[in-house]
């Protein structure tokens, strides 16, 4: 009797320990946890990209909670997150959902923030969606005729090129022309050699050259010097004369002198005009009478 009292008290604790056991990892899968100390932060996402609920939330790389609950509205998503109470997020926290691994899964990757202000949690706060595998994969397939297109294109363009690249002609024109860039570089090798003595005795003249010059410039500096300051003399006496003739050019124009008013008085060029045609009729009248019986003189002679 009391060995079957010993067995049935075995068996159920048995049975108990495989109730807790089996409770604690079903708890475990489904991140059920039996503690109030979690914070439950709410976060918009326009696209959630195959996020579930019960997915991990790591904070710097580090699992700290799940996906609690998933909401979903006309132009965005809400995904209320449950945090250990021991984290601690800034106002500048940041919130994204990333690629948990290569199958596919999902993570809520949350970056604390270094804001000396504490994040509200009772607000809803904005996240974003990290490009993964297969968001690149469909970017690919939206633009998988126009890869086609351009990889077409590099074939044809391969294909020319290498038509061109392997043509006869264009090989012997490049082989002949390469001759002939050999051809002329020994043939400037060679003139060099020969004339390698001209070019130092040119070089030398130069030189020497150079050096004269200089010592005639140091020599005859003082009369450089003085030939400078004359020819100053004469530009700045020339522009005085100048300067002399346009007074007196402004002066004759505007009637201000001698000349001038000979030039432009119009009485004076009348009464110049008058004497110059009495002149020519008095000389007309003297050529008639040269021509004719002569000039009658009456004179009286003292």
């Amino acid at each position: 009797m009391k060995d079957q009292r010993k067995t049935e008290i075995k068996v159920g604790i048995t049975v108990l320990a495989a109730i807790l056991i089996f409770l604690w990892i079903f708890g475990w899968a489904k991140n059920i946890s039996i503690r109030s100390s979690e914070n439950l932060i709410k976060v918009s996402f326009r696209n959630v990209a195959g996020l579930e609920i019960g997915d991990p939330v790591t904070v710097n790389g580090f699992r700290k909670g799940y996906v609690n609950e998933m909401k979903v509205l006309p132009n965005e998503v809400i995904v209320e997150i449950a945090l250990d109470n021991d984290v601690t997020l800034k106002e500048d926290a940041r919130f994204s959902i990333s690629m948990l691994d290569l199958m596919g899964g999902k993570k809520v990757e949350i970056y604390p923030g270094e804001s000396s202000v504490a994040l509200n949690l009772q607000e809803i706060h904005h996240g974003e969606f990290l490009s993964d595998i297969p968001a690149v994969m469909s970017l690919l397939g939206s633009v998988q005729d126009d890869l086609v297109t351009v990889l077409k294109d590099v074939k044809i363009t391969l294909s020319s090129m290498n038509n061109y690249l392997t043509d006869e002609n264009l090989s012997t024109d490049v082989k002949q022309s390469l001759k002939n860039l050999n051809t002329l570089t020994s043939e400037m090798n060679e003139l060099i050699k020969q004339n390698k003595e001209n070019i130092r005795s040119l070089t030398s003249n130069a030189l020497t050259l150079t050096e004269n010059t200089n010592q005639l410039i140091e020599k005859n500096e003082k009369n450089l010097n003085e030939l400078i300051k004359n020819l100053n003399e004469v530009v700045s006496k020339s522009n005085q004369l100048l300067n002399d003739v346009n007074q007196i050019t402004t002066e004759t124009l505007q009637k201000q002198n001698n000349l001038g008013k000979i030039l432009y008085d119009e009485e004076m060029i009348k009464d110049i005009k008058s004497s110059l045609k009495q002149v020519n009729e008095l000389t007309s009248i003297l050529i008639e009478q040269l021509k004719g019986k002569g000039i009658n003189v009456d004179a009286n002679i003292f």
